[in-house]
Protein backbone atom coordinates (compact mmCIF):
# COMPACT_ATOMS: atom_id res chain seq x y z
CA UNK A 1 0.00 0.00 0.00
CA UNK A 2 1.60 3.26 -1.05
CA UNK A 3 -0.90 6.06 -1.28
CA UNK A 4 -0.08 9.21 0.59
CA UNK A 5 -2.06 9.82 3.69
CA UNK A 6 -5.13 11.92 3.77
CA UNK A 7 -3.81 14.92 5.65
CA UNK A 8 -2.66 18.04 3.87
CA UNK A 9 0.83 19.39 4.36
CA UNK A 10 -0.38 22.46 6.23
CA UNK A 11 -2.27 20.45 8.82
CA UNK A 12 0.03 20.88 11.83
CA UNK A 13 -1.17 24.30 13.01
CA UNK A 14 -4.83 23.38 12.54
CA UNK A 15 -4.35 20.20 14.55
CA UNK A 16 -2.72 22.11 17.38
CA UNK A 17 -5.65 24.53 17.48
CA UNK A 18 -8.17 21.69 17.45
CA UNK A 19 -6.39 19.90 20.30
CA UNK A 20 -6.27 23.04 22.37
CA UNK A 21 -10.05 22.93 22.60
CA UNK A 22 -10.16 19.25 23.57
CA UNK A 23 -10.09 17.75 27.03
CA UNK A 24 -6.69 16.18 27.55
CA UNK A 25 -6.79 12.44 28.09
CA UNK A 26 -3.88 11.35 30.24
CA UNK A 27 -2.86 7.70 30.22
CA UNK A 28 -3.57 6.13 33.58
CA UNK A 29 -0.51 5.71 35.76
CA UNK A 30 -0.49 3.09 38.47
CA UNK A 31 1.90 3.26 41.41
CA UNK A 32 1.18 -0.33 42.36
CA UNK A 33 2.93 -3.40 41.11
CA UNK A 34 1.20 -5.98 38.96
CA UNK A 35 1.83 -9.70 39.33
CA UNK A 36 0.74 -11.89 36.42
CA UNK A 37 0.40 -15.64 37.01
CA UNK A 38 -1.94 -18.59 36.51
CA UNK A 39 -1.40 -19.28 32.82
CA UNK A 40 1.25 -19.78 30.15
CA UNK A 41 3.68 -16.84 30.12
CA UNK A 42 5.53 -17.11 26.81
CA UNK A 43 8.66 -14.98 27.03
CA UNK A 44 9.64 -15.16 23.31
CA UNK A 45 13.31 -15.35 24.32
CA UNK A 46 15.43 -17.56 22.08
CA UNK A 47 14.51 -19.69 19.07
CA UNK A 48 12.58 -22.26 21.11
CA UNK A 49 9.54 -21.62 23.34
CA UNK A 50 10.33 -20.68 26.92
CA UNK A 51 7.68 -20.25 29.61
CA UNK A 52 7.70 -18.53 32.99
CA UNK A 53 5.40 -19.06 35.94
CA UNK A 54 5.02 -15.41 36.89
CA UNK A 55 5.81 -11.91 35.69
CA UNK A 56 6.14 -8.85 37.93
CA UNK A 57 5.66 -5.32 36.63
CA UNK A 58 6.48 -2.01 38.31
CA UNK A 59 6.65 1.56 37.02
CA UNK A 60 6.01 0.48 33.45
CA UNK A 61 8.78 -2.12 33.28
CA UNK A 62 9.21 -5.83 33.83
CA UNK A 63 11.15 -6.27 37.07
CA UNK A 64 11.02 -10.06 37.42
CA UNK A 65 10.28 -13.14 35.29
CA UNK A 66 10.36 -16.55 36.91
CA UNK A 67 8.58 -18.58 39.58
CA UNK A 68 5.52 -17.31 41.39
CA UNK A 69 7.18 -17.91 44.76
CA UNK A 70 10.19 -15.74 43.89
CA UNK A 71 7.96 -13.07 42.38
CA UNK A 72 5.83 -12.83 45.51
CA UNK A 73 8.95 -12.39 47.60
CA UNK A 74 9.77 -9.27 45.56
CA UNK A 75 6.35 -7.60 45.70
CA UNK A 76 5.18 -4.75 47.89
CA UNK A 77 1.92 -4.54 49.82
CA UNK A 78 0.05 -2.79 47.05
CA UNK A 79 0.73 -5.42 44.40
CA UNK A 80 -2.19 -6.13 42.09
CA UNK A 81 -2.62 -9.86 41.52
CA UNK A 82 -3.72 -10.70 37.96
CA UNK A 83 -4.73 -14.34 37.61
CA UNK A 84 -4.51 -15.28 33.94
CA UNK A 85 -6.96 -18.15 34.48
CA UNK A 86 -5.12 -20.34 31.95
CA UNK A 87 -4.99 -17.59 29.35
CA UNK A 88 -1.66 -16.84 27.63
CA UNK A 89 0.58 -13.83 28.26
CA UNK A 90 2.89 -12.59 25.48
CA UNK A 91 4.92 -9.48 24.71
CA UNK A 92 2.84 -6.72 23.13
CA UNK A 93 2.64 -7.17 19.36
CA UNK A 94 4.65 -4.83 17.16
CA UNK A 95 3.25 -3.58 13.87
CA UNK A 96 6.08 -4.03 11.35
CA UNK A 97 4.27 -2.07 8.63
CA UNK A 98 0.91 -0.41 8.13
CA UNK A 99 -0.84 2.93 7.77
CA UNK A 100 -2.56 3.60 11.06
CA UNK A 101 -4.18 6.86 10.01
CA UNK A 102 -5.80 5.22 6.99
CA UNK A 103 -7.23 2.55 9.27
CA UNK A 104 -9.19 5.38 10.84
CA UNK A 105 -10.32 6.35 7.35
CA UNK A 106 -11.39 2.76 6.70
CA UNK A 107 -13.36 2.76 9.95
CA UNK A 108 -15.17 5.95 8.95
CA UNK A 109 -16.18 5.48 5.30
CA UNK A 110 -18.33 2.79 3.66
CA UNK A 111 -17.05 -0.76 4.22
CA UNK A 112 -16.68 -2.35 0.78
CA UNK A 113 -14.56 -5.33 1.82
CA UNK A 114 -15.56 -8.81 0.69
CA UNK A 115 -15.82 -11.66 3.18
CA UNK A 116 -14.52 -12.15 5.85
CA UNK A 117 -14.13 -8.42 6.57
CA UNK A 118 -17.28 -7.19 4.83
CA UNK A 119 -20.25 -8.32 2.76
CA UNK A 120 -19.64 -6.93 -0.73
CA UNK A 121 -19.71 -9.71 -3.32
CA UNK A 122 -20.69 -7.97 -6.57
CA UNK A 123 -21.20 -4.50 -7.99
CA UNK A 124 -24.87 -4.42 -6.96
CA UNK A 125 -24.03 -5.09 -3.30
CA UNK A 126 -21.23 -2.51 -3.53
CA UNK A 127 -23.68 0.10 -4.80
CA UNK A 128 -26.15 -0.81 -2.04
CA UNK A 129 -23.44 -0.50 0.65
CA UNK A 130 -22.51 2.97 -0.60
CA UNK A 131 -26.13 4.13 -0.70
CA UNK A 132 -26.74 2.84 2.83
CA UNK A 133 -23.60 4.51 4.19
CA UNK A 134 -24.52 7.78 2.44
CA UNK A 135 -27.97 7.76 4.05
CA UNK A 136 -26.51 7.02 7.50
CA UNK A 137 -23.70 9.60 7.39
CA UNK A 138 -25.10 12.87 5.99
CA UNK A 139 -23.05 15.00 8.40
CA UNK A 140 -19.75 13.43 7.41
CA UNK A 141 -20.59 13.69 3.70
CA UNK A 142 -21.38 17.37 4.22
CA UNK A 143 -18.07 18.03 5.99
CA UNK A 144 -16.29 16.37 3.06
CA UNK A 145 -17.90 18.77 0.56
CA UNK A 146 -20.41 16.17 -0.58
CA UNK A 147 -17.95 13.37 -1.34
CA UNK A 148 -19.32 9.85 -0.91
CA UNK A 149 -16.44 7.61 0.08
CA UNK A 150 -15.82 3.90 0.43
CA UNK A 151 -12.86 1.61 1.00
CA UNK A 152 -11.87 -1.99 0.42
CA UNK A 153 -13.49 -3.22 -2.81
CA UNK A 154 -11.60 -6.02 -4.51
CA UNK A 155 -12.16 -6.83 -8.16
CA UNK A 156 -10.67 -10.27 -7.51
CA UNK A 157 -13.63 -11.06 -5.26
CA UNK A 158 -16.40 -9.27 -7.15
CA UNK A 159 -18.67 -11.57 -9.14
CA UNK A 160 -18.01 -9.49 -12.26
CA UNK A 161 -14.19 -9.83 -11.85
CA UNK A 162 -13.69 -6.19 -12.82
CA UNK A 163 -13.35 -2.72 -11.31
CA UNK A 164 -16.53 -0.64 -10.94
CA UNK A 165 -16.57 2.16 -13.50
CA UNK A 166 -17.77 5.76 -13.42
CA UNK A 167 -21.01 4.61 -14.98
CA UNK A 168 -21.50 2.02 -12.24
CA UNK A 169 -20.87 4.59 -9.50
CA UNK A 170 -23.28 7.05 -11.11
CA UNK A 171 -25.95 4.72 -9.71
CA UNK A 172 -24.96 5.97 -6.23
CA UNK A 173 -25.19 9.61 -7.29
CA UNK A 174 -24.87 11.69 -10.46
CA UNK A 175 -24.85 14.98 -8.56
CA UNK A 176 -22.34 14.18 -5.80
CA UNK A 177 -18.78 12.91 -6.31
CA UNK A 178 -18.06 9.29 -5.40
CA UNK A 179 -14.66 7.68 -4.77
CA UNK A 180 -14.00 4.12 -3.64
CA UNK A 181 -10.53 2.80 -2.82
CA UNK A 182 -9.40 -0.62 -3.95
CA UNK A 183 -8.38 -2.96 -1.15
CA UNK A 184 -4.76 -2.81 -2.29
CA UNK A 185 -4.64 0.97 -1.80
CA UNK A 186 -3.15 1.29 -5.28
CA UNK A 187 -6.28 1.88 -7.34
CA UNK A 188 -9.62 3.63 -7.01
CA UNK A 189 -12.84 4.11 -8.91
CA UNK A 190 -14.76 7.37 -9.19
CA UNK A 191 -18.01 8.49 -10.80
CA UNK A 192 -18.40 11.06 -13.56
CA UNK A 193 -19.04 13.94 -11.14
CA UNK A 194 -15.75 13.11 -9.42
CA UNK A 195 -13.92 13.04 -12.77
CA UNK A 196 -15.34 16.48 -13.49
CA UNK A 197 -14.23 17.92 -10.14
CA UNK A 198 -10.79 16.29 -10.40
CA UNK A 199 -10.47 17.70 -13.93
CA UNK A 200 -9.71 14.29 -15.44
CA UNK A 201 -10.92 14.23 -19.04
CA UNK A 202 -9.91 12.95 -22.47
CA UNK A 203 -7.21 15.59 -22.70
CA UNK A 204 -5.60 14.70 -19.33
CA UNK A 205 -2.35 12.82 -19.75
CA UNK A 206 -1.39 9.95 -17.48
CA UNK A 207 0.79 11.24 -14.64
CA UNK A 208 4.28 9.84 -14.07
CA UNK A 209 3.98 6.55 -12.19
CA UNK A 210 0.23 6.30 -12.70
CA UNK A 211 -2.59 5.53 -15.14
CA UNK A 212 -6.02 7.02 -15.82
CA UNK A 213 -7.85 4.11 -17.43
CA UNK A 214 -9.93 4.90 -20.52
CA UNK A 215 -13.07 3.72 -22.26
CA UNK A 216 -12.42 1.12 -24.99
CA UNK A 217 -11.01 2.68 -28.17
CA UNK A 218 -11.18 6.13 -26.58
CA UNK A 219 -9.27 8.62 -24.43
CA UNK A 220 -12.31 9.26 -22.25
CA UNK A 221 -11.57 8.22 -18.60
CA UNK A 222 -13.63 5.24 -17.45
CA UNK A 223 -13.34 6.14 -13.73
CA UNK A 224 -10.54 3.74 -12.69
CA UNK A 225 -7.38 5.41 -11.37
CA UNK A 226 -4.02 3.74 -10.76
CA UNK A 227 -1.13 4.73 -8.47
CA UNK A 228 -0.10 8.42 -8.73
CA UNK A 229 -3.39 9.31 -10.46
CA UNK A 230 -5.14 8.07 -7.32
CA UNK A 231 -2.76 9.80 -4.90
CA UNK A 232 -3.36 13.25 -6.37
CA UNK A 233 -7.11 12.69 -6.28
CA UNK A 234 -7.10 11.66 -2.61
CA UNK A 235 -5.04 14.73 -1.74
CA UNK A 236 -7.53 16.98 -3.50
CA UNK A 237 -10.50 15.42 -1.69
CA UNK A 238 -9.04 15.81 1.80
CA UNK A 239 -7.42 19.19 1.28
CA UNK A 240 -10.25 21.01 3.03
CA UNK A 241 -11.21 18.39 5.62
CA UNK A 242 -11.87 19.87 9.09
CA UNK A 243 -9.14 19.06 11.65
CA UNK A 244 -11.61 17.49 14.11
CA UNK A 245 -12.71 15.01 11.42
CA UNK A 246 -9.11 14.01 10.77
CA UNK A 247 -8.42 13.68 14.49
CA UNK A 248 -11.46 11.49 14.93
CA UNK A 249 -10.23 9.19 12.18
CA UNK A 250 -6.78 8.94 13.73
CA UNK A 251 -8.14 7.96 17.13
CA UNK A 252 -10.46 5.36 15.59
CA UNK A 253 -7.48 3.84 13.84
CA UNK A 254 -5.45 3.52 17.03
CA UNK A 255 -8.25 1.73 18.85
CA UNK A 256 -8.45 -0.99 16.21
CA UNK A 257 -4.78 -1.81 16.78
CA UNK A 258 -5.15 -1.81 20.56
CA UNK A 259 -8.02 -4.31 20.33
CA UNK A 260 -5.73 -6.60 18.34
CA UNK A 261 -2.90 -6.56 20.88
CA UNK A 262 -0.56 -4.07 19.18
CA UNK A 263 1.43 -1.77 21.45
CA UNK A 264 3.70 -0.27 18.75
CA UNK A 265 2.14 0.89 15.47
CA UNK A 266 3.40 2.43 12.25
CA UNK A 267 2.49 5.35 10.01
CA UNK A 268 4.09 3.74 7.02
CA UNK A 269 4.09 6.48 4.40
CA UNK A 270 3.40 9.81 6.02
CA UNK A 271 3.44 13.39 4.89
CA UNK A 272 4.29 16.40 7.02
CA UNK A 273 0.74 16.98 8.16
CA UNK A 274 0.18 13.39 9.26
CA UNK A 275 3.49 13.29 11.10
CA UNK A 276 2.81 16.57 12.89
CA UNK A 277 -0.67 15.34 13.81
CA UNK A 278 0.73 12.29 15.60
CA UNK A 279 3.34 14.45 17.32
CA UNK A 280 0.61 16.83 18.52
CA UNK A 281 -1.54 13.96 19.78
CA UNK A 282 1.44 12.69 21.72
CA UNK A 283 2.10 16.07 23.29
CA UNK A 284 -1.53 16.10 24.45
CA UNK A 285 -1.12 12.63 26.02
CA UNK A 286 -3.60 11.10 23.61
CA UNK A 287 -1.46 8.23 22.31
CA UNK A 288 -2.11 5.01 24.24
CA UNK A 289 0.58 3.19 22.20
CA UNK A 290 3.89 4.04 20.55
CA UNK A 291 3.52 5.51 17.06
CA UNK A 292 6.45 5.50 14.63
CA UNK A 293 6.18 7.65 11.50
CA UNK A 294 8.08 7.17 8.24
CA UNK A 295 7.61 10.23 5.98
CA UNK A 296 7.72 9.75 2.22
CA UNK A 297 11.18 10.93 1.13
CA UNK A 298 9.89 12.14 -2.24
CA UNK A 299 7.47 14.65 -0.67
CA UNK A 300 9.07 15.25 2.73
CA UNK A 301 12.81 15.51 2.04
CA UNK A 302 13.08 19.07 3.34
CA UNK A 303 10.93 18.20 6.33
CA UNK A 304 13.23 15.29 7.18
CA UNK A 305 16.34 17.41 6.72
CA UNK A 306 14.85 19.79 9.29
CA UNK A 307 13.49 17.26 11.82
CA UNK A 308 15.44 14.06 11.19
CA UNK A 309 14.67 10.77 12.90
CA UNK A 310 15.12 9.56 16.46
CA UNK A 311 15.33 6.30 18.38
CA UNK A 312 13.81 8.02 21.42
CA UNK A 313 10.07 8.49 21.89
CA UNK A 314 8.62 11.84 22.89
CA UNK A 315 5.24 11.17 24.51
CA UNK A 316 4.91 7.88 22.58
CA UNK A 317 5.83 9.37 19.20
CA UNK A 318 8.97 9.37 17.06
CA UNK A 319 10.04 9.59 13.44
CA UNK A 320 11.73 6.29 12.60
CA UNK A 321 13.14 7.12 9.18
CA UNK A 322 11.85 7.45 5.64
CA UNK A 323 9.66 5.50 3.23
CA UNK A 324 10.22 5.11 -0.48
CA UNK A 325 7.72 3.33 -2.74
CA UNK A 326 9.05 1.61 -5.83
CA UNK A 327 6.00 -0.05 -7.41
CA UNK A 328 2.37 -0.99 -6.91
CA UNK A 329 0.53 -4.12 -5.83
CA UNK A 330 0.44 -7.61 -7.39
CA UNK A 331 -3.27 -8.11 -6.65
CA UNK A 332 -3.97 -4.81 -8.41
CA UNK A 333 -1.53 -5.84 -11.19
CA UNK A 334 0.56 -2.70 -10.80
CA UNK A 335 3.56 -4.37 -9.09
CA UNK A 336 6.71 -4.28 -11.27
CA UNK A 337 7.66 -7.84 -12.26
CA UNK A 338 10.54 -9.23 -14.28
CA UNK A 339 8.14 -11.56 -16.13
CA UNK A 340 4.71 -10.76 -17.61
CA UNK A 341 1.48 -11.19 -15.64
CA UNK A 342 -0.40 -14.38 -16.42
CA UNK A 343 -3.51 -12.35 -17.23
CA UNK A 344 -2.76 -8.70 -17.99
CA UNK A 345 -5.11 -5.96 -16.80
CA UNK A 346 -7.82 -4.67 -19.11
CA UNK A 347 -6.35 -2.81 -22.06
CA UNK A 348 -2.79 -4.14 -21.64
CA UNK A 349 -0.81 -6.49 -23.91
CA UNK A 350 0.47 -9.98 -23.07
CA UNK A 351 3.96 -8.67 -22.30
CA UNK A 352 2.67 -6.37 -19.52
CA UNK A 353 4.91 -6.55 -16.41
CA UNK A 354 3.55 -3.68 -14.31
CA UNK A 355 5.66 -0.57 -13.97
CA UNK A 356 8.06 1.21 -11.64
CA UNK A 357 7.26 4.25 -9.54
CA UNK A 358 10.64 5.65 -10.65
CA UNK A 359 11.57 5.41 -14.31
CA UNK A 360 15.19 6.26 -13.56
CA UNK A 361 16.94 4.00 -11.06
CA UNK A 362 19.54 6.68 -10.33
CA UNK A 363 16.76 8.68 -8.64
CA UNK A 364 16.23 5.77 -6.26
CA UNK A 365 19.99 5.49 -5.72
CA UNK A 366 20.16 9.17 -4.81
CA UNK A 367 17.26 9.01 -2.35
CA UNK A 368 18.67 5.96 -0.55
CA UNK A 369 22.13 7.49 -0.52
CA UNK A 370 20.76 10.66 1.07
CA UNK A 371 19.01 8.58 3.73
CA UNK A 372 22.19 6.65 4.49
CA UNK A 373 24.20 9.87 4.67
CA UNK A 374 21.68 11.41 7.11
CA UNK A 375 21.33 8.27 9.23
CA UNK A 376 17.68 7.71 8.36
CA UNK A 377 16.34 4.16 8.39
CA UNK A 378 14.89 3.24 4.98
CA UNK A 379 11.63 1.38 4.46
CA UNK A 380 11.16 0.50 0.80
CA UNK A 381 7.85 -0.67 -0.64
CA UNK A 382 8.61 -3.25 -3.32
CA UNK A 383 6.23 -6.06 -4.30
CA UNK A 384 7.54 -7.09 -7.71
CA UNK A 385 10.93 -8.72 -8.15
CA UNK A 386 11.98 -6.03 -10.66
CA UNK A 387 11.30 -3.37 -8.01
CA UNK A 388 13.21 -5.46 -5.46
CA UNK A 389 16.18 -5.53 -7.85
CA UNK A 390 16.01 -1.76 -8.02
CA UNK A 391 16.11 -1.42 -4.24
CA UNK A 392 18.96 -3.92 -3.85
CA UNK A 393 20.91 -1.94 -6.41
CA UNK A 394 20.20 1.31 -4.54
CA UNK A 395 21.30 -0.12 -1.18
CA UNK A 396 24.49 -1.48 -2.73
CA UNK A 397 25.19 1.90 -4.33
CA UNK A 398 24.54 3.85 -1.11
CA UNK A 399 26.61 1.41 0.96
CA UNK A 400 29.54 1.87 -1.42
CA UNK A 401 29.15 5.64 -1.07
CA UNK A 402 28.64 5.83 2.71
CA UNK A 403 30.30 2.66 4.01
CA UNK A 404 28.83 -0.18 6.05
CA UNK A 405 26.82 0.55 9.20
CA UNK A 406 23.96 -0.89 11.26
CA UNK A 407 21.12 0.62 9.23
CA UNK A 408 18.49 -2.17 9.20
CA UNK A 409 16.92 -1.16 5.90
CA UNK A 410 13.57 -2.88 5.44
CA UNK A 411 12.09 -4.34 2.26
CA UNK A 412 8.35 -3.95 2.74
CA UNK A 413 6.08 -6.68 1.27
CA UNK A 414 8.75 -8.66 -0.64
CA UNK A 415 5.89 -10.52 -2.29
CA UNK A 416 7.58 -12.00 -5.35
CA UNK A 417 11.15 -12.05 -4.06
CA UNK A 418 13.42 -14.65 -5.63
CA UNK A 419 15.84 -16.90 -3.77
CA UNK A 420 18.86 -15.12 -5.23
CA UNK A 421 17.39 -11.82 -3.98
CA UNK A 422 17.00 -13.21 -0.46
CA UNK A 423 20.71 -14.05 -0.52
CA UNK A 424 21.48 -10.47 -1.55
CA UNK A 425 19.29 -9.11 1.23
CA UNK A 426 21.25 -11.16 3.75
CA UNK A 427 24.56 -9.89 2.38
CA UNK A 428 23.38 -6.27 2.56
CA UNK A 429 21.68 -6.58 5.99
CA UNK A 430 18.25 -5.77 4.56
CA UNK A 431 15.32 -7.06 6.62
CA UNK A 432 12.44 -8.50 4.57
CA UNK A 433 9.00 -7.75 6.00
CA UNK A 434 6.53 -10.23 4.54
CA UNK A 435 2.84 -9.88 3.83
CA UNK A 436 1.82 -13.51 4.25
CA UNK A 437 -1.87 -12.62 4.53
CA UNK A 438 -1.72 -12.48 0.73
CA UNK A 439 -1.79 -16.27 0.79
CA UNK A 440 -5.34 -16.25 2.15
CA UNK A 441 -6.73 -13.09 0.58
CA UNK A 442 -5.21 -13.35 -2.91
CA UNK A 443 -3.46 -16.72 -3.08
CA UNK A 444 -5.91 -18.14 -5.61
CA UNK A 445 -5.79 -14.89 -7.58
CA UNK A 446 -1.98 -15.08 -7.75
CA UNK A 447 -2.13 -18.68 -8.97
CA UNK A 448 -4.64 -17.92 -11.69
CA UNK A 449 -4.13 -14.27 -12.61
CA UNK A 450 -0.83 -12.67 -11.58
CA UNK A 451 2.32 -14.84 -11.31
CA UNK A 452 1.03 -18.37 -11.99
CA UNK A 453 0.98 -21.62 -10.04
CA UNK A 454 4.71 -22.17 -9.54
CA UNK A 455 5.70 -18.66 -8.47
CA UNK A 456 2.60 -18.26 -6.31
CA UNK A 457 3.88 -21.12 -4.14
CA UNK A 458 6.67 -18.80 -3.00
CA UNK A 459 4.71 -15.61 -2.36
CA UNK A 460 6.09 -14.22 0.92
CA UNK A 461 8.69 -17.01 1.33
CA UNK A 462 9.05 -17.03 5.11
CA UNK A 463 10.13 -20.67 5.18
CA UNK A 464 12.97 -20.01 2.77
CA UNK A 465 14.07 -16.94 4.73
CA UNK A 466 14.04 -18.90 7.99
CA UNK A 467 16.13 -21.70 6.50
CA UNK A 468 18.65 -19.08 5.38
CA UNK A 469 18.81 -17.68 8.95
CA UNK A 470 17.43 -14.32 7.85
CA UNK A 471 15.61 -12.24 10.45
CA UNK A 472 12.24 -11.21 9.01
CA UNK A 473 9.01 -9.64 10.16
CA UNK A 474 5.34 -10.05 9.28
CA UNK A 475 2.81 -7.29 8.66
CA UNK A 476 -0.82 -6.75 7.68
CA UNK A 477 -0.45 -3.47 5.75
CA UNK A 478 -3.71 -2.16 7.24
CA UNK A 479 -6.06 -0.89 5.97
CA UNK A 480 -5.33 -3.18 3.00
CA UNK A 481 -6.29 -5.87 5.48
CA UNK A 482 -7.67 -4.97 8.92
CA UNK A 483 -4.97 -5.31 11.62
CA UNK A 484 -6.19 -8.71 12.77
CA UNK A 485 -3.14 -10.12 14.54
CA UNK A 486 -4.41 -13.68 14.75
CA UNK A 487 -5.24 -13.76 11.05
CA UNK A 488 -1.62 -12.69 10.46
CA UNK A 489 -0.42 -15.55 12.60
CA UNK A 490 -2.74 -18.00 10.87
CA UNK A 491 -1.55 -17.00 7.40
CA UNK A 492 2.12 -17.42 8.31
CA UNK A 493 1.53 -20.84 9.85
CA UNK A 494 -1.05 -22.36 7.51
CA UNK A 495 -0.79 -20.52 4.15
CA UNK A 496 -4.30 -21.57 3.22
CA UNK A 497 -6.13 -19.73 0.43
CA UNK A 498 -9.80 -18.77 0.32
CA UNK A 499 -10.50 -22.00 -1.56
CA UNK A 500 -8.72 -24.11 1.07
CA UNK A 501 -5.60 -24.70 -1.03
CA UNK A 502 -2.25 -24.83 0.82
CA UNK A 503 -0.10 -22.32 -1.06
CA UNK A 504 3.54 -23.31 -0.68
CA UNK A 505 3.74 -25.89 2.09
CA UNK A 506 7.53 -25.42 2.29
CA UNK A 507 7.07 -21.74 3.11
CA UNK A 508 5.02 -22.39 6.25
CA UNK A 509 6.64 -21.60 9.58
CA UNK A 510 5.89 -22.70 13.12
CA UNK A 511 3.54 -20.69 15.34
CA UNK A 512 6.49 -19.79 17.54
CA UNK A 513 8.62 -18.41 14.71
CA UNK A 514 5.58 -16.55 13.36
CA UNK A 515 5.17 -14.94 16.79
CA UNK A 516 8.90 -14.08 16.79
CA UNK A 517 8.34 -12.11 13.59
CA UNK A 518 5.59 -10.11 15.34
CA UNK A 519 7.44 -9.49 18.61
CA UNK A 520 11.19 -10.03 19.06
CA UNK A 521 12.26 -9.63 15.43
CA UNK A 522 9.86 -6.74 14.89
CA UNK A 523 11.47 -4.97 17.85
CA UNK A 524 14.84 -5.54 16.18
CA UNK A 525 13.53 -3.99 12.96
CA UNK A 526 12.70 -0.85 14.95
CA UNK A 527 16.08 -0.79 16.77
CA UNK A 528 14.08 -1.43 19.96
CA UNK A 529 15.24 -4.92 20.92
CA UNK A 530 16.64 -3.61 24.23
CA UNK A 531 13.19 -2.40 25.34
CA UNK A 532 10.59 -4.52 23.56
CA UNK A 533 9.85 -7.84 21.90
CA UNK A 534 10.42 -10.31 24.76
CA UNK A 535 9.30 -10.67 28.36
CA UNK A 536 12.69 -9.90 29.85
CA UNK A 537 13.61 -8.15 33.08
CA UNK A 538 14.23 -4.47 32.42
CA UNK A 539 12.13 -4.23 29.26
CA UNK A 540 8.90 -2.26 28.93
CA UNK A 541 5.80 -3.99 30.25
CA UNK A 542 4.08 -4.03 26.84
CA UNK A 543 1.86 -7.09 27.10
CA UNK A 544 -1.00 -8.91 25.44
CA UNK A 545 -3.21 -11.65 26.89
CA UNK A 546 -4.76 -14.21 24.51
CA UNK A 547 -7.63 -16.54 25.35
CA UNK A 548 -5.68 -19.53 23.96
CA UNK A 549 -2.03 -20.45 23.52
CA UNK A 550 -1.15 -20.39 19.80
CA UNK A 551 1.51 -23.03 20.40
CA UNK A 552 -0.74 -25.64 21.96
CA UNK A 553 -3.93 -25.60 19.88
CA UNK A 554 -4.47 -27.06 16.40
CA UNK A 555 -3.05 -24.65 13.84
CA UNK A 556 -6.41 -24.36 12.09
CA UNK A 557 -7.84 -22.76 15.24
CA UNK A 558 -5.25 -19.98 15.49
CA UNK A 559 -7.35 -17.48 13.54
CA UNK A 560 -10.12 -17.81 16.16
CA UNK A 561 -7.93 -16.76 19.11
CA UNK A 562 -9.20 -13.63 20.86
CA UNK A 563 -7.26 -10.79 22.47
CA UNK A 564 -8.39 -10.60 26.10
CA UNK A 565 -6.35 -7.58 27.19
CA UNK A 566 -3.61 -5.22 26.05
CA UNK A 567 -1.18 -3.43 28.38
CA UNK A 568 1.14 -0.57 27.49
CA UNK A 569 3.97 -0.07 30.00
CA UNK A 570 1.94 -1.88 32.62
CA UNK A 571 -1.24 0.13 32.05
CA UNK A 572 -4.39 -1.64 30.85
CA UNK A 573 -5.42 0.02 27.58
CA UNK A 574 -7.86 -2.61 26.29
CA UNK A 575 -9.98 -5.29 27.88
CA UNK A 576 -12.30 -7.64 26.03
CA UNK A 577 -15.89 -6.68 26.81
CA UNK A 578 -17.72 -9.14 29.02
CA UNK A 579 -20.91 -10.59 27.65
Amino acid sequence: MTYKHINKLTLASAITIALAGCATTTMPVSSTEKLFYGGPILTMEGNEPHYAEALLVKDGKIIFVGTKKEAEQRTDRQVQHIDLKNKTLLPGLIDAHSHVNMVGFQQTVANLYPEPDGTVSDINSLIDALKTWKAQNPEFVSTMNGWILGNGYDDAQLKEQRHPTATDLDRVSKDQPVMILHQSGHLASVNHKALELLKFDKNTANPDGGVIRREPNSNVPNGVLEESALFSAVGAIFNGAPPDVLLGMAKKGIQVYVKNGFTTVQEGRADQGTTDMWRALGQQNQLPVDVVSYPDITTSKDYMLKHGNSLQYDHHFRIGGIKISLDGSPQGKTAWLSQPYVVPPEGETKDYKGYPAFKHSQDVNNYVNLAFKQGWQVLAHANGDAAIDQFIQAVRYATNQQGKADRRSVLIHSQTIREDQLDQLKALDIIPSFFSLHTFYWGDWHRQQTVGEQKAQHISPTGMAFRKNIIFTEHHDAPVIPPNSMMMLDASVNRTTRSGYVLGADERISPYIALKSMTDWAAYQYFEEKNKGTLTQGKLADLVILDKNPLSIPSKEIKNIKVVATYKEGNLIYQQPTR
